[in-house]
């Protein structure tokens, strides 16, 4: 009994069952709701119906008072009887329908084979023989309700009254309108059953990708997040099933980026930690740290520091408040990349071009990125050569580049040093040396600002890397000049 509740309990508790309980409740309104709005339309017709037919009862009546009198051969004049005498022998009622006449307030003739002696009725009789106007109205009666139509007999120099009354029982034709609203009824209801069936397994076919994201969900793990749903069709469905699929990638891509970031981290703290290890291991219990080893220890700390920190950078990239961007004068930031930079080695320093703009950037995540551009060329370098930075704007781009007279980046460097702890072959590595994840870094900058980090290639030897940004000026840029007269092979970028 329990398991046949909780069945039920989850099978009423369904989308599904919801959709079509709610769908089916709007369309048992709305039948219901039709069947009363057309019973009380065909009431209203037969209503209108009977008073049509009524009124021509009465249109015949009066067109004879003002006729011949048959038997005399002369107009009836004033005699009330004698009108209608020969009205009730001429004319037969329809078979629901009574024709009365009444002489001064009395019945004085009524038709044959009524529905119901409609003159047996005091009260009606009576509010029917004073009436002075024309008037319809309904009465019930022990047959049954009346629809009637009762005209005053107005003759000229008449001493005796006259009303005459034309009455319908519409019961009869009440009731095949009933059969009609009944019969209406049971289509509805068939109608309603076949549109039930329909909408349950419409409603499971339409709802089936749910299913299928509830399934996905259910067989998404850390060990298997390849599932996706096959994208069907259009509409809200399709669209949750791509937005679904899209959050997969993401927590794919999220965990991929968590794994990536513990084998990384992993793999580049177990060095420092070594040297850290075997310096204390090889240092006496009972003496203290020797200067060198505390100077070993502190640096490979610091080391390992930096690596957790860039490490973390690197993973907070994909949110989406990693850059906040603001307005940036870039010619300020240009020279201020410099004036950061050159006290750090004695290198030839030099701002060939700056673009004359100010752009909506994040100032600090690009200033980082710039800086390790800047890094990455001094380590490049020797004393005494040329490091080269520039800005400008190039097909509504804008490009912060770096250019080194170093030794280059040999082909099969080229994308392995975008990569984390990616170094090119000839790299050397010093102790103050970060842990190759400059260019790493430089790259998610650029890219959660919807550009890119290119390698570009130098004439005259050397590398030039480029933070390739879509530029949203505030102000308009005015054209980017170049300090001083060069040859297009000392031009910092690649001619076009």
């Amino acid at each position: 009994m329990g398991r046949t509740s909780d069945r039920r309990g989850r099978i009423l508790g369904s989308a599904r069952a919801r959709v079509l309980i709610g769908a089916l409740a709007l369309l048992a309104g709305t039948i219901a709701v039709s069947i009363v709005v057309d019973r009380a339309l065909l009431l209203a017709q037969l209503d209108e119906r009977i008073d049509a037919n009524l009124a021509q009862e009465v249109a015949e009546f009066e067109q004879l008072a003002q006729g011949i009198d048959p038997d005399r051969g002369e107009p009836f004049g004033s005699d009330v009887a004698a009108i209608f005498d020969t009205f009730f022998a001429r004319n037969i009622p329809d078979t629901d329908e009574v024709f009365l006449g009444l002489v001064d307030g009395r019945p004085y003739l009524r038709s044959p084979d009524a529905p119901y002696p409609v003159e047996d009725v005091g009260p009606l009789v009576a509010s029917w023989g004073s009436a002075r106007e024309p008037a319809y109205g309904n009465a019930p009666t022990p047959g049954g309700d009346v629809r009637y139509l009762v005209v005053p007999v107005v003759v000229t120099g008449g001493e005796r009254e006259g009303t005459f009354v034309v009455a319908r029982f519409p019961a009869a034709e009440r009731a095949e309108v009933d059969d009609a609203v009944r019969a209406a009824a049971t289509v509805g209801l068939v109608a309603f059953l076949v549109a039930a069936a329909a909408a349950w397994a419409i409603a499971g076919r339409v709802l089936a990708p749910l299913r299928d994201l509830a399934h996905a969900a259910d067989a998404v793990r850390e060990d298997n997040l390849s599932e996706r749903i096959p994208v069907e069709g259009r509409g809200e469905l399709a669209e949750l099933t791509q937005t679904f699929n899209a959050m997969l990638d993401r927590v794919e891509g999220a965990f991929a980026t968590q794994r990536s970031f513990l084998d990384d981290a992993g793999h580049e703290l177990r060095t420092p930690i070594t040297v850290i290890r075997g310096h204390l291991e090889l240092a006496a219990p009972d003496e203290p740290l020797g200067e060198s080893t505390r100077e070993v220890v502190f640096d490979e700390l610091d080391r390992m520091t930096r690596i957790v920190e860039d490490l973390l950078l690197i993973a907070k990239a994909e949110r989406p408040d990693f850059v906040v961007p603001g307005p940036v004068d870039v010619a300020d930031l240009t020279h201020e990349i410099v004036a950061k930079a050159s006290p750090l080695v004695a290198r030839e320093w030099e701002v060939r071009a700056e673009a004359v703009v100010v752009a909506q950037l994040d100032r600090e995540r690009i200033t980082q990125a710039w800086m390790n551009l800047v890094r990455n060329a001094v380590q490049h370098t020797t004393d005494g050569q040329r490091i080269t930075v520039f800005s400008v704007v190039v097909d509504e781009h804008l490009e912060l580049g770096v250019r080194d007279q170093g030794e280059g980046v040999s082909a099969e460097d080229r994308e392995r040093i975008f990569d984390r702890f990616g170094r090119g072959a000839s790299a050397r590595r010093t102790r103050s040396d970060g842990a190759g994840l400059g260019l790493a870094i430089a790259t998610a900058i650029a890219a959660a600002h919807g550009g890119r980090v290119d390698l570009r290639d130098t004439p005259g030897g050397g590398a030039t890397f480029v933070l390739c940004l879509p530029v949203t000026a505030v102000e308009t840029p005015t054209p980017n000049p170049v300090i001083d007269e060069r040859t297009e092979e000392d031009l910092p970028w690649p001619a076009s």
